[in-house]
C-alpha cells in the first residue's frame, strides 16, 4: 500500500519520526508474553509470525512500570515514560480531589501523542481498541478514526471519526470478555486499510485470553493461530507491521490452583496499625480479568509512620521482592512523583497484592487466577515485519523498549 506524503517527518515528546511511504500498523498484543509466541510457534500455529521474524526482526523489549494496560498502552503511543506522560496505572489516588479514580481519561495526560502528531502531516490515522477504557486516552487530541470494540455500536462519526462500524467491517459486536474482542480489533484494521480509510493505525487488543489460558492450552494456541491470520492479512496489504505488547502474563497460583496473594492492608495494619492507603492500580472494570489483584501497589502511609521501618520489615515477608520509596521510585521505576504514593511493593512472580480480603471478589474469576503488573511482566516480545538498518540493529541489541516501537517502524526500517 504506497502512500503520497505530505510531510516526510515530525517530532513529539523529543523525538523525530520519519514517515515510510507504506501504510504503518502498531499492534499491542495486550498481554502476549514471548513464552505464547514461542509455544505457539514451536506447534506451526503462528506461519505469518514466523515469516516476519526471519524476514524482519523478533527480539525482547522492556515495558513500562507497572505492567499494567492503560500505563504502557499510553508509552507506546507517546514514546516516553510514565514519568513524562503521567498514566501511572489504571487506578490512582488524586491527592487534589482526595479520590480514588480510574485513570482512564486523557485529562490525566501529560504529553502529545505521536497518533495526533502523525495526523496533522497528513496520515489517516486509526486507533481501535479492544477495552472502551484505553480509547479516550489513546484518542486524545487526533483528527482521525477512534473506536473501541467493546462498544463499536456506539460509534459516530462526529465523535469517533466513523460510523457503523459493524456494517462496516461485516461483525457483530463481540463480548469483551472473549477471544472475539481481540480478533474484531485485527479484522477492523484490515477493513480499514484495504478500503483506504487509514495508513497510520494502532491497534490495541485485549488479554482475556492471557488471564484465562496458559500458553500451551488449546485454547490459546487456537486463539494465537487466529491472531496469526491477520497478521498475515495486514503484511499482504503492503504494511509495515510492528507488534509488542504492554506485558506479560504469569500464574499467581499455590501449588492446589489457588490464587497466592498477599493481602498488604491486612498485614501492615496487623503489625503497624490502622491508617495506610494501599492502591491497587491494577483495578478496572474487568473483574474477570485479575480480581482487582497485580504484583505492583502503592502503599500511602500513615501521618508520622517511619518510612524506613515500614521498608525494612516489609522487604522480609515471603513473596515480596522490591520495595521502593517515593525518591527511588521516580528514577528507578521511571515514575510521576506527584501520582504516587510514599512506598512502591512489587511481588514474586507467582504471587500478587491486594488490600484485604474484603476488598477484592475473587468469585468472578473464570479459572485460576493469572495476572500480571510486577518485574516479571516487564519483558515483552516486540516483532517488526521489514529488516532493520544498522543503526536500529545495534538499538536493539541494547536496552530497546516496547515504547521504542513508532520509532523502530518509522525511523528504523532498511531501505
Amino acid at each position: 500500500m504506497e502512500l503520497t506524503k505530505s510531510m516526510n517527518a515530525f517530532s513529539v515528546n523529543g523525538k523525530t519520526y520519519h514517515l515510510p511511504d507504506k501504510a504503518v500498523v502498531v499492534i499491542c498484543f495486550d498481554g502476549c508474553g514471548d513464552e505464547y509466541l514461542d509455544v505457539a510457534l514451536a506447534r506451526d500455529k503462528m506461519p505469518n509470525l514466523k515469516k516476519m521474524a526471519l524476514r524482519g526482526y523478533r527480539g525482547m523489549v522492556r515495558g513500562a512500570l507497572p505492567s499494567f494496560t492503560n500505563v504502557n498502552n499510553t508509552s507506546i503511543v507517546t514514546g516516553v515514560s510514565p514519568a513524562l506522560h503521567g498514566i501511572c496505572g489504571n487506578f490512582f489516588y488524586d491527592r487534589e480531589r482526595d479520590q480514588e479514580i480510574m485513570m482512564n481519561s486523557a485529562e490525566y495526560l501529560r504529553t502529545p501523542t505521536i497518533l495526533a502528531a502523525a495526523a496533522k502531516t497528513g496520515r489517516k490515522v486509526a486507533v481501535i481498541t479492544a477495552k472502551d477504557k484505553l480509547r479516550d486516552i489513546l484518542s486524545h487530541e487526533l483528527e482521525g478514526i477512534a473506536f473501541s470494540a467493546e462498544k463499536a455500536t456506539e460509534a459516530r462519526e462526529d465523535t469517533h471519526g466513523i460510523a457503523q462500524v459493524n456494517k462496516f467491517i461485516g461483525l457483530d459486536t463481540p463480548p469483551v470478555y472473549s477471544a472475539e474482542a481481540s480478533l474484531f480489533v485485527l479484522k477492523a484494521g484490515v477493513a480499514l486499510l484495504q478500503q483506504k480509510k487509514a495508513d497510520f493505525l494502532y491497534l490495541s487488543l485485549t488479554d482475556y485470553m492471557q488471564h484465562k489460558y496458559a500458553p500451551e492450552a488449546a485454547e490459546s494456541l487456537a486463539f494465537y493461530q487466529a491472531i496469526d491470520t491477520e497478521f498475515g492479512r495486514l503484511l499482504d496489504l503492503g504494511a509495515i507491521v510492528g507488534i509488542t505488547a504492554d506485558h506479560g502474563m504469569n500464574a499467581k497460583q499455590n501449588p492446589d490452583g489457588s490464587p497466592k496473594v498477599i493481602y498488604l492492608g491486612s498485614l501492615l495494619e496487623e503489625k503497624f496499625g490502622q491508617g495506610f492507603r494501599i492502591i491497587c492500580p491494577i483495578t478496572d472494570p474487568y473483574v474477570k480479568h485479575h480480581g482487582a489483584l497485580g504484583s505492583y501497589v502503592v502503599v500511602y502511609l500513615p501521618e508520622g509512620m517511619a518510612e524506613a521501618e515500614v521498608k525494612t520489615w516489609l522487604l522480609q515477608q515471603p513473596g515480596i521482592t522490591e520495595v521502593h520509596g517515593r525518591d527511588t521510585s521516580l528514577h528507578l521505576l521511571e515514575q510521576p512523583g506527584d501520582r504516587i504514593g510514599d512506598l512502591i511493593v512489587l511481588s514474586g512472580r507467582d504471587t500478587v497484592l491486594g488490600k484485604t480480603p474484603a476488598d477484592h471478589d475473587l468469585s468472578a474469576l473464570d479459572s485460576g487466577l493469572r495476572s500480571h503488573g510486577g518485574r516479571y511482566e516487564e519483558m515483552v516480545p516486540m516483532a517488526i515485519s521489514h529488516p532493520l538498518n544498522t543503526e536500529y540493529q545495534a538499538k536493539a541489541a541494547g536496552d530497546p523498549r516496547n515504547f521504542d516501537i513508532f520509532e523502530f517502524c518509522l525511523n528504523g526500517i532498511a531501505d
